[in-house]
């Protein structure tokens, strides 16, 4: 199992559900709201680079959730990266949208070797890509 709890065992109706659940947590207000922040912080990153499988490593640099957990000031040492429940919940946003989050991140679906800068490159496209224009400022 991945990090973001995703696996190629789903049945055709709870998988129609699950990607309702994330569609809806995205398009919603709070998610939306987050999206908006996430672009805001991965603009203001010094260093455009983002890591995998883990929400922070030992020299400072984050996923895509890190960087608003560091933005934000969280203390993420005792969250454990693998517990999108808890992790949804430390960022204030829904289970669904921490695993799509997490999910698109760590590029569980790659098959290149991609580089923390091209990651970051990725995600900030697929951020701004669920930004809906009545949101955007």
């Amino acid at each position: 199992m991945s990090r973001s709890g995703y696996s190629d065992d789903c049945d055709t109706w709870p998988l129609i559900c699950w990607r309702g659940a994330v569609s809806s947590a995205l398009r919603g207000r709070r998610g939306q709201q987050f999206l908006i922040e996430l672009r805001d912080a991965l603009d203001a990153m010094p260093e455009k680079r983002l890591i995998a499988e883990q929400l922070q490593d030992s020299t400072g640099c984050h996923c895509t959730l890190g960087v608003i957990g560091a933005k934000r000031g969280l203390d993420m040492t005792g969250l454990d990266p693998n517990d999108r429940e808890a992790v949804s919940k430390a960022f204030g946003i829904a289970e669904a949208m921490a695993a799509e989050i997490v999910h698109e991140n760590d590029g569980e679906w790659r098959w290149d070797n991609e580089t923390p800068e091209q990651r970051w490159t990725r995600m900030r496209t697929w951020v701004e890509r669920h930004i809906t224009a009545a949101c955007a400022p």
